[in-house]
């Protein structure tokens, strides 16, 4: 038995290419090849290459897959188009936030649930005890991909140079598959990119455009150089978790273990509106959810804002946000330099009477000093389409 960090099919890749590693979530992935800025600025004004195999995916399949993660999410699965993507949320049956999620329908009967790294498990496990009685089948393809994810603006223009155009939306055996041209946001169907057969999708995590191609392991290298090598011209540089996280900071994009809890409802989070009360049928956490929006109404939580500072020193995860008086109104949640604004950052839950963008005298406890902060709605940067 060893407690070593698994290593994605890329691992000598990103070695050759001098990355700095990092053990998360198990897994040895790539932190930064350059520096954080470079690689920040690459993917918002031109392109990065990330590995995000460390992702876990599991397969559901069978007449009931819909409805077994109709009962199993908070969100209305069954209901996706073949082709279609969806972000929702695994809950307990106390409301609170196992992870959040993004459920592809590949097939009628057949369906990929995305979750963290971190929760890959206890996603799989959920699903596994909250199986029986329906006539679906699930299956653990942590092992079965690799993950490569093209991210920025000429992300479309690098995939077009090494994927072929397609002249119908069905195959010979009539299934969906993948018109670059055509394929929206949130959406994800089988293409081949530089000859290898992928499954093209369109769910970024940096408030860019871009596209995550999931492929066999064995591929994995073929495909990472040659989208090297589409995108050398265009300036596309290989990016860690590092730039990863700042960008989608930048997005205002939530992370589970920062923003998302299983102390959290998503009412609490802010993100009610992946709840799908109306659907058809029971789901697990119905009852307290329920409750939770209803107390929302009535007495709002703390919500989520976003913090920029009018100084230079850098809030992080766990640093009180307090009133001019010095109470604590609420807590940073996640928080970093923005290559973008130039500026530190954060995302915190504030108490409700602070949180309207403007609200004066709020700051941030940085080691016993208070930082004065401007309260604004998230996200902080918004790409324009």
């Amino acid at each position: 038995m060893t407690d070593a960090p698994r290593r994605t099919a890329l691992d000598a890749t990103h070695r050759a290419l001098g990355a700095t590693m990092t053990d998360f979530a198990g897994w040895d992935m790539p932190l930064r090849y350059s520096s954080e800025r470079e690689e920040h600025v690459a993917v918002r004004t031109r392109a990065g290459l990330f590995d995000l195999s460390h992702m876990g995916e599991i397969t559901v399949t069978g007449p009931q897959a819909g409805a077994l993660l109709d009962h199993a999410l908070v969100g209305n699965i069954g209901a996706l188009k073949v082709g279609r993507a969806r972000y929702t949320m695994i809950c307990g049956p106390d409301g609170g936030i196992l992870d959040d999620l993004i459920v592809y329908r590949l097939a009628e009967r057949e369906f990929m649930v995305v979750a963290n790294a971190s929760n890959a498990q206890v996603v799989l496990d959920a699903l596994t005890g909250r199986q029986a009685g329906f006539d679906a089948a699930l299956r653990d393809d942590r092992d079965a991909y690799a993950l490569i994810a093209v991210q920025g603006p000429e992300s479309p223009g690098i995939l077009k140079k090494l994927s072929p155009k397609v002249s119908t939306s069905l195959d010979q055996g009539g299934a969906p598959i993948a018109d670059l041209d055509g394929l929206k946001y949130y959406a994800g169907l089988p293409g081949t990119v530089a000859g290898v057969e992928v499954l093209i999708a369109r769910t970024g995590y940096t408030g860019e455009d871009g596209f995550e191609l999931f492929v066999r392991p064995a591929d994995a290298v073929a495909l990472w150089t040659a989208l090297t090598e589409a995108g050398r011209d265009v300036g596309l540089i290989p990016c860690g978790l590092s730039c990863r996280d700042t960008l989608r900071l930048e997005a205002g994009m939530p992370l589970y273990g920062h923003e998302l809890t299983t102390a959290l409802t998503p009412f609490d989070a802010g993100l009610g509106r992946v709840v799908k009360f109306e659907k058809e049928g029971d789901f697990v956490g119905r009852a307290a959810l329920r409750a939770a929006a209803e107390r929302a109404e009535q007495d709002p939580p703390r919500k989520l804002v976003g913090l920029i500072a009018e100084g230079r020193r850098v809030p992080r995860a766990g640093y009180p946000v307090v009133a001019a008086d010095g109470t604590v109104i609420g807590e940073v949640t996640s928080g970093a330099p923005s290559p973008t604004l130039g500026k530190p950052i954060a995302i915190a839950y504030v108490d409700a009477g602070y949180a309207a963008p403007g609200t004066e005298g709020v700051r941030v406890d940085i080691r016993g000093t208070h930082e004065p902060y401007e309260v604004i709605a998230l996200p902080f940067y918004k790409r324009q389409k």
